[in-house]
């Protein structure tokens, strides 16, 4: 789960990071109050969606009086932001950040992610800050400084030291960053999040160290602990389909082919996409029903499907393990006969109750194309997407 930057200021703000001083507005005047309360001569207008490259797309600008600030949030607001992350279509901006600006000294880069390779938490520094780590990564890797740490020992001094030496800082700078990376490990921790990047973390030319930005990501699944948490959750940044999905229990990604996809359980989903791949076709979504799927989440899945105009033919491929092939059976009879789905269904079916399924289709009087292998259901599904069924 996603939070907007100012949500994750507010985090960090408990956790004793030093964040800039910041308001939300949703209207130019709340924006003009907000930058009056603020005071100083100039402060930053940024736009609230769930993507990055904000910047880069006209989303976040410097103000230098409180009328100014006003002017610039009545051009933000309702604008539909593009950036690398949002695609062409752009995302609605309904909310802005109005944050007191700073004197710059250094840019740098600072993340917090897990390393499931290592099984530890990776803290991540870089001197160049403002720059999407992607690419720093690609052109000079050696300018990222990566410190592992044991989640049974947790963070320390020597920890602190040496991402500070990493990053060119002085002794000052060190200690102040001790306060600052315990607080923002403490939250990463104890929040249970996914993802903490900070980019651009600044040095002031006071010696201030501060998160300019902030970008947290939370475990989806550690959710039921931190109730204070998804109520921080703005569906209207989410995928609608997706968002429907989740309330079903349902993991739904869309893509941008015209095969949709309904498999049980994530590795075969994945390897589902995969094989439909290899056989020249292009997924329209990941669609996991999991592994206590009834017939209702069977034929609401259906529905998120079709929901997708792109869709042209749909793969269900079921391994009955804890999930039983004849209430998927039942399921995808429900959904064909509320629906009327048009498009071609290929179905496999193995495992658990698999002939009991496969009988309940055969006497239900649809027109379904069976398989019995992932290869031949994914040759069959490519082929009947491409009209040649």
């Amino acid at each position: 789960m996603n939070v907007h930057e100012y949500q994750a200021k507010e985090l960090m703000r408990e956790y004793g990071v030093a964040v800039p001083t910041g308001f939300l507005a949703t209207t130019p005047e709340e924006a003009e109050a907000a930058a009056k309360k603020i005071g100083g001569s100039i402060v930053v207008v940024k736009a609230q969606i769930h993507a990055g490259g904000r910047g880069k797309g006209g989303g976040v600008k410097l103000a230098k009086s409180p009328s100014e600030a006003k002017t610039l949030a009545s051009q933000i607001l309702g604008m539909q932001l593009k950036t690398h992350q949002t695609g062409p279509e752009g995302m609605l901006v309904r909310k802005v950040y109005v944050e007191a600006g700073c004197e710059i000294a250094r840019e740098l880069y600072l993340g917090i992610v897990l390393d499931r390779a290592t099984e530890k938490f990776a803290i991540m520094a870089s001197t160049e800050g403002g720059m999407d780590i992607e690419e720093v990564a690609a052109k000079t890797p050696e300018k990222i400084h990566t410190v592992l740490i044991d989640p049974n020992v947790g963070l320390q001094d020597f920890h602190v030291r040496q991402i500070g030496f990493g990053l060119g800082l002085d002794t000052a700078g060190i200690a102040t960053l001790g306060k600052f990376l315990k607080g923002l490990y403490r939250l990463y921790i104890e929040k249970d999040a996914s993802i903490v990047e900070i980019n651009p973390l600044v040095v002031t030319k006071g010696g201030e160290i501060l998160a300019l930005d902030g970008k947290l990501n939370f475990d989806d699944n550690a959710l039921f602990r931190h109730p204070e948490i998804e109520a921080l959750r703005d569906k209207d940044e989410e995928n609608p389909t997706e968002a429907e999905a989740s309330e079903w229990d349902l993991s739904y990604v869309g893509l941008d082919g015209s095969i949709g996809c309904m498999v049980n359980g994530a590795g075969l989903a994945m390897a589902t996409l995969d094989v439909i791949a290899l056989q020249g076709g292009t997924p329209a979504n990941f669609l996991d029903v999991g592994g206590d799927a009834t017939k209702e989440r069977v034929a609401k899945a259906f529905s998120l499907i079709l929901s997708d105009p792109k869709v042209k033919a749909i793969l269900v491929n079921i391994f009955g393990g804890i999930v039983r092939c004849d209430l998927i059976a039942e399921g995808i009879i429900a959904a064909a006969k509320e629906l009327a789905i048009q498009v071609p269904v290929v179905v496999r079916l193995q495992g658990t109750n698999s002939e009991q399924g496969r009988k309940l289709l055969d006497q239900s009087g649809l027109k379904l194309i069976s398989a019995e292998t992932l290869q031949e259901a994914a040759e069959k599904v490519v082929a009947a997407s491409k009209g040649k069924a």
